[in-house]
């Protein structure tokens, strides 16, 4: 593959950003649809994928995402694609089996070698999750975007979904967060190589690996962490349930560098509008530096998968990771303070 840089002038500052969860609740309030007694699980809980029965035993789960390029180089952008469209999938327990690639492209102003780059490196992460590319859409758009709408399939019975913790339930983290803060850095030309390697490798790997475990493990309940941050998709595991969660603030893992950033004022949009929709769900802020908040809300890409467990199965929880090479984080627990998230100190 011949490697395509961006240039300055195809090099994007936060174009294409996703809708924020405030103008998307707006936006979808009242909106409703006939009952199907099929569909498990839908946009009405702020599922990762919609999941419809098939059979008696087993259900299809689908989902889709895309975005602008977040690093320079158009292979490893594509393979971050794919690993963040995949994600949803394996955050519900499911096997991906399809994909259908999804392609914005100005075709005038950029190279067709970067779009072959975005392909190529979308299509190895494919073949790594064992997930056949059936298909495409593509249109002329000043702006690169790419991802993929992935289908997948499911036993019924082993179906996870984001909002069925229990309290006691231990929280574990299977990758660490500051991507998106990052992200700003490396657009002021900021982020120290530590530090983006690190993320650009952690965005670049599969939540296959995880999700495997997590289906050999009596989980509660289970979301990836992506663009609505860390609290973000906590509050979406607690809201309209009789749980909360108290969040050990110190266990959380960054990457390198990231709070430096943040004071530093490399913050992206996102954290401001997830901030203003679910800050009022966390309680003990005020007592919190305000970069620990807005690291909280950072937005990600191709985050890891947060889930809760009991908390007899804590031991059981790290070995089966470390022996598979994964990293896994314990970061609080379940409680009985309906929708409500505890910073602890």
């Amino acid at each position: 593959m011949t490697e395509v840089k961006l240039t300055k002038y195809t090099r994007f500052s936060g174009c294409g950003a996703k809708l924020g969860p405030d103008f998307l609740d707006k936006a979808l309030c009242g909106l409703s649809q006939p009952d199907y007694p099929e569909l498990l699980a839908d946009f009405t809980t702020s599922e990762d994928s919609g999941i419809y029965k098939i059979n008696e035993t087993q259900a299809i789960v689908q989902t889709v995402d895309f975005f602008p390029p977040i690093v320079d180089d158009p292979f490893t952008f594509g393979r971050i694609a794919a690993a963040n469209s995949l994600s949803d999938i394996y955050a519900c327990g499911a096997v991906p089996l399809t994909a259908v690639g999804i392609v914005c492209f100005p075709k005038d102003t950029l190279n067709i070698s970067y779009l072959r780059g975005m392909a190529e490196g979308g299509l190895g992460a494919l073949i790594e999750a064992g997930t056949a590319l059936v298909g495409g859409h593509s249109i002329d758009d000043p702006e690169p975007k790419f991802g993929y709408s992935v289908t997948g399939i499911i036993d019924i019975d082993q179906i996870l979904l984001n909002n069925t913790a229990k309290p006691g339930d231990l929280l574990f983290l299977t990758k660490p967060i500051g991507t998106g803060t990052i992200n700003a850095a490396f657009r002021a030309n900021k982020a120290d190589d530590d530090a983006f390697s690190a993320a650009e490798s952690s965005m670049s790997q599969l939540n296959k690996g995880a999700s495997e475990v997590l289906r050999e493990l009596p989980v509660s309940a289970c979301t990836d962490v992506t663009g609505f941050g860390l609290a973000g998709h906590m509050c979406e595991m607690i809201s309209g349930t009789k749980v909360g969660i108290s969040l050990d603030v110190g266990a959380v893992p960054l990457f390198p560098h990231v709070l430096e950033y943040i004071a530093q004022g490399y913050i992206p949009g996102g954290t401001s509008r997830n901030k203003e929709y679910r800050s009022w769900m966390v309680e003990n802020s005020d007592k919190a530096d305000p970069v620990v908040i807005d690291l909280l809300f950072d937005p990600q890409t191709s985050g890891g998968l947060l889930f809760s467990i009991e908390s007899s199965c804590k031991e059981a929880v790290v070995s089966t990771c470390y022996k598979r090479g994964l990293e896994v984080y314990c970061i609080g627990t379940v409680n009985e303070n309906a929708e409500r998230i505890t910073l602890m100190f």
